[in-house]
């Protein structure tokens, strides 16, 4: 299996804190844990200043890890529909906290993908609503989370394919934070936890959640760029693209 984990890689640059949480960035930690507990899988990481915003090589890619928060704009809307297609032709792609709003997320969505935010140190219980579900292998319930930021509905998302988790916060709210959506040939999981000036990615809890997540949306069979025959658009053909 052929893992490609993508950071933009700007917090740990302008943050100290953060550097201080992940040395490595948080493309590293989340290589380390892969590598750690899916032993089949050749991991690389790129970041968005690498040449080509490290998108070149998406045919040997079979599963995509995308976390951004502070430039999604600054990756070129090109490269978000060849993200795009590459899931429809069969790629899995797990998309990680704010990533929600990443360019490739709202491609694969079709729909603005907002939600509620806060930044208090709020308590967290997400909990598995899919018993025995693959991604919820190995983790507790509920996954505690002593602090991080809140996400909240609504979450302007199509309605998953996959509903696997539910967040409660210690504010009172709740939020889908664990789904996957078919697109064509290609699997997306979407995973809320990651805020960047906490430890998430360090948690053996969530680090089990999203490494379930790569084996879950790994291709089963080859490419299908027969789903591609429709030329490329600003909205995915499959949700009702123009021509």
């Amino acid at each position: 299996m052929r893992v490609l984990i993508w950071n933009e890689h700007r917090a740990e640059q302008a943050n100290p804190a953060v550097a201080a949480l992940y040395p490595d960035g948080l493309h590293g930690a989340l290589a380390a844990a892969t590598r750690s507990l899916v032993p089949n899988a050749d991991v690389r990481t790129a970041t968005l200043d690498d040449a080509g915003h490290g998108l070149d090589d998406l045919d040997a890619t079979d599963v995509l890890v995308w976390w951004g928060h502070r430039a999604h704009d600054e990756l070129p809307q090109e490269l978000a529909v060849a993200v795009r297609d590459a899931v429809v032709a069969g790629m899995g792609f797990v998309a990680l906290h704010s990533a929600h709003l990443s360019r490739p997320f709202v491609q694969l969505m079709g729909t603005s993908c907002a939600l509620i935010w806060r930044e208090s140190d709020d308590r967290e219980h997400l909990w598995c609503v899919a018993p025995g579900h693959p991604i919820f292998a190995g983790v507790p319930q509920p996954l505690v989370l002593a602090r991080h930021e809140m996400y909240g509905e609504p979450f302007v998302v199509p309605p998953p394919d996959e509903l696997l988790g539910v967040s409660w916060y210690s504010g009172g709210e709740v939020f889908r934070s664990a789904a996957v959506w078919q697109r064509g040939a290609g699997r997306v999981a979407y995973l809320s936890p990651g805020h960047e000036t906490y430890p998430i990615y360090h948690d053996p809890a969530v680090q089990r959640l999203v490494t379930n997540a790569i084996s879950y949306v790994a291709p089963r069979g080859g490419r299908r760029p027969d789903l591609l025959a429709c030329p490329s658009a600003a909205t995915p053909p499959f949700l009702g693209g123009g021509a």
